[in-house]
C-alpha cells in the first residue's frame, strides 16, 4: 500500500514537471480601473482584473485626459507605475487646481476606460513646531508675567484656604 502511494506521488510530481503547473498569476480578460485624486494634484489609478479583483501585474499602457468645470482641458498624459504598488499608477504630470472630470483609457493588457470626478488643490504646508504656536504664547515678557502672576495668586488663595481649613479643624478638635 505504501509503495503504491509513493509511486502515485512520484508519477503526479513527474507529470507536473513534464507539463508544468498552471501559473498562479495567469489572468486575462477585462480589467477594472479605480480612479481617485490624492487630495492634492496627483491622480491615482488602481488596476485589477475584473473577474477576480487580483492586482494587474502586467504592464499597463494608460493615458488620462481631463476637463475642468470651467472648461479647461488637460492631457492626454501618460500614467506611470507608482513605487507604492505593482498595480498602482500615477499621472506623469500634476493636475492643475480645480474640479475635473478625469477619463483614464488603457490599451494594454486590455482596452477599457473609466471616468471619475476629482478635485485638485494645493495642500497647506504643515508649520514647523516653532511656527505652530500662537504669537501670544511665544514667550513675550508681558504674557509670561501675567501667567506667573496668575499662578502666584491661585497658589496664595489655595494656601490661605488650606490654612483656614486646618485652623477650623484644630478648633473643632479642641471643643
Amino acid at each position: 500500500m505504501a509503495l503504491r502511494n509513493a509511486a502515485t506521488t512520484v508519477l503526479l510530481a513527474g507529470l507536473v514537471l513534464l507539463f508544468g503547473a498552471p501559473a498562479a498569476s495567469a489572468h486575462g480578460g477585462p480589467i477594472k480601473l479605480e480612479v481617485t485624486g490624492d487630495g492634492s494634484h496627483d491622480i491615482n489609478v488602481l488596476v485589477t482584473w475584473k473577474a477576480d479583483g487580483h492586482p494587474v501585474r502586467d504592464i499597463v499602457d494608460a493615458t488620462l485626459v481631463a476637463t475642468s468645470t470651467d472648461g479647461r482641458s488637460f492631457g492626454p498624459v501618460r500614467l506611470m507605475s507608482a513605487p507604492e504598488g505593482q498595480n498602482l499608477y500615477h499621472s506623469a504630470q500634476p493636475l492643475p487646481n480645480g474640479k475635473w472630470r478625469v477619463t483614464v483609457t488603457t490599451t494594454k493588457p486590455s482596452k477599457t476606460h473609466t471616468t471619475a470626478n476629482v478635485i485638485a488643490r494645493d495642500i497647506p504646508a504643515v508649520p514647523k513646531a516653532a511656527e505652530a504656536a500662537p504669537v501670544s504664547d511665544r514667550g513675550s515678557p508681558i504674557g509670561m508675567s501675567l501667567k506667573i502672576g496668575a499662578v502666584a495668586v491661585a497658589s496664595a488663595v489655595g494656601v490661605v484656604a488650606w490654612r483656614r481649613l486646618v485652623r477650623r479643624k484644630r478648633l473643632d478638635i479642641r471643643h
